[in-house]
């Protein structure tokens, strides 16, 4: 539970965060390298008195984002991919945790706009189930089985495979295969156990998402959230994921 000290904290690596991705969507094209991207934030991050990036921060372009803590960050960005950014600052000590997932040229292809809403969909789902008195292994067990819905309408596999799936392997783990909260606060993964419930003053993300290796994309959208007596407040719901939103401001809407 975060004193509003440490809440104080936690908010000036939000903006700062939040700043790092506009100042990225306003220059991202095709043919620049990942490591630019990357450079781009650290340089807003220092700019605003933050020490730096939280974590090492995962820039990946195409099939890259469908390595889960892909950090090689070298690879070229090709016109019609998909970008996944997870990247958050560190400011006294406490870290923001974010991740985007953009158009390199600035707008969706009809496909990667269909599954990026499926994901925007599964984020404010499970976001809604952010509460005091749940817990994180109740949230993951919830939005796994919701995903299995979005996993259907987008093709990827059938209702007859759904039946035939194995207890102990089910289908959505292919595409959604990690838990969808951690702790956040002085370290990106803070104390915190998935089974402990959650109470008013806690620090979390929420992060699902979507990888389809065969599409060579991926898609998560991620938010930190506060748990309050009544449910939660999203501390990054200004960082634009709406995807008008980010076309908008990457010059194609």
């Amino acid at each position: 539970v975060k004193e509003p000290e440490e809440l104080e904290m936690i908010r000036a690596a939000v903006q700062i965060t939040s700043d790092s991705f506009r100042r990225v969507l306003a220059m991202t094209r095709a043919g620049l390298k990942e490591f630019e991207i990357e450079a781009e934030l650290t340089h807003e991050f220092i700019r605003q008195g933050a020490s730096g990036h939280a974590y090492p921060p995962i820039i990946a372009t195409g099939e890259n984002a469908c390595y889960l803590h892909y950090i090689v960050n070298d690879a070229i960005l090709q016109e019609g991919q998909l970008l996944l950014m997870d990247f958050g600052a560190e400011y006294g000590n406490y870290a923001a945790d974010c991740t985007r997932t953009i158009p390199v040229s600035g707008d969706y292809s009809a496909r990667q706009l269909e599954i990026y809403r499926s994901c925007l969909d599964l984020f404010k789902y499970a976001r809604s189930l952010f509460r005091p008195g749940t817990t994180l292994d109740k949230i993951n067990e919830q939005v796994w089985k919701k995903s299995q819905e979005g996993h259907l309408q987008l093709g990827l596999y059938s209702l007859n495979d759904v039946e035939r799936q194995p207890k102990n392997a089910p289908l959505h783990k292919k595409y959604l295969m990690h838990g969808v909260s951690h702790y956040l606060g002085l370290d990106v993964h803070d104390a915190g156990q998935i089974k402990m419930p959650l109470e008013e003053g806690m620090v979390l993300t929420c992060e699902p998402g979507i990888y389809i290796p065969e599409e060579k994309m991926g898609v998560r959208i991620e938010n930190n959230l506060l748990i309050t007596k009544n449910g939660c407040v999203d501390l990054m719901e200004d960082i634009p994921s709406e995807p008008d939103d980010i076309r908008n401001l990457m010059g194609s809407g």
